[in-house]
């Protein structure tokens, strides 16, 4: 082993016994080493922290965090960032699906934001963990037009491996105008079996497309209730998720409600490194401030500013960096 392998591994394992000691309730909070550890490391290093951790004390960090999640909110903040993400997202699935009442808005956030090939992981995943498909799942758990169309877009990942295509998409733009265009209702048929058969960079692609064929976004073409009805206005939120993740959770963040403490953890977690700053930019437009004063005004309030609190928002403040 190389010098600078040995002293990685020498890095993991005080990592690994300072969170053994943490978690167990042996040890005082330390705000630096715990930011050190769950903002600055990279996934790999999470990911070997992680593996150390089950060969020096035989126990699964996961197992020692997940039992903490729902009363502290720092092992949530943990637990989220130590879970590889297909995982991670299969159980925010299942429990958006099955944990009591139906979370709907979640599940069009994993299902609508992750990619192709990330969407055909996570079903993989769901089905190894639950017995269970995802796609039956969502068509028995959400009622009406959602369900459809939530079902076309778990179908799309089929597609994970194909290339967005121009030529195709300016066609299937052209499909899009005439599912709208050419009757007196809306071809749900039509619509669904596309969205089902392309993946989402093609998605993206013939929205595009669409866009410049005819002037305007697909959406709007959309917005007619006499003419497109439930459907048109569930596609259009499905459609724009696709579309413009940043703009839906941008949205997501700026809505008063029961759950606004684990989706802006969530948010931060699972977009940073990849869209955090667009959906920074998006908060912004709305004139919601930013993802930093979110933090700051959920973790650091006076009624709220305990040692714990002021940890997580020290790691999130960290990760919006990203």
């Amino acid at each position: 082993m190389s010098s600078c392998s040995m002293q990685s591994s020498k890095q993991h394992v005080l990592v690994c016994e300072y969170m053994h000691c943490y978690f167990s309730g042996n040890c005082e909070i330390n705000q630096q080493k715990l930011v050190e550890i769950l903002a600055k490391k990279s996934s790999q290093e999470l990911e070997m922290i992680h593996k150390t951790y089950t060969a020096l004390f035989g126990r699964d960090l996961l197992h020692v965090i997940s039992g903490n999640q729902r009363s502290n909110t720092l092992c949530r903040v943990a637990y989220l960032r130590l879970v590889e993400p297909k995982t991670r997202d299969a159980e925010i699935l299942r429990s958006s699906l099955f944990g009591g009442s139906l979370n709907l808005n979640t599940v069009i956030e994993i299902i609508c934001t992750r990619s192709s090939s990330e969407l055909h992981g996570i079903k993989q995943r769901y089905r190894v963990r639950y017995q269970s498909d995802l796609e039956k799942d969502v068509a028995t758990k959400i009622s009406g037009s959602f369900s459809e169309i939530l079902v076309a877009v778990c179908k799309s990942s089929h597609c994970h491996n194909y290339k967005a295509d121009t030529g195709m998409a300016l066609c299937d733009a052209k499909t899009l105008y005439e599912a709208v265009e050419s009757g007196k209702t809306l071809d749900k048929r039509t619509i669904t079996t596309l969205l089902s058969r392309r993946n989402t960079a093609q998605i993206k692609a013939i929205l595009l497309s669409y866009k410049q064929l005819y002037g305007h976004e697909f959406s709007k073409s959309i917005k007619n209730p006499s003419k497109c009805g439930q459907f048109g206005w569930e596609l259009r939120v499905v459609i724009r998720c696709i579309q413009y993740p940043e703009k839906f959770f941008a949205k997501q963040l700026r809505m008063k409600n029961a759950d606004a403490r684990e989706m802006l953890i969530r948010v931060v977690i699972t977009r940073s490194g990849l869209d955090i700053r667009g959906i920074n930019r998006a908060l912004a437009a709305k004139r919601a401030g930013s993802l930093e004063n979110l933090v700051r005004r959920e973790f650091n309030g006076s009624a709220k500013g305990s040692l714990v609190n002021e940890v997580v928002a020290a790691i999130l403040l960290e990760l919006v960096k990203a």
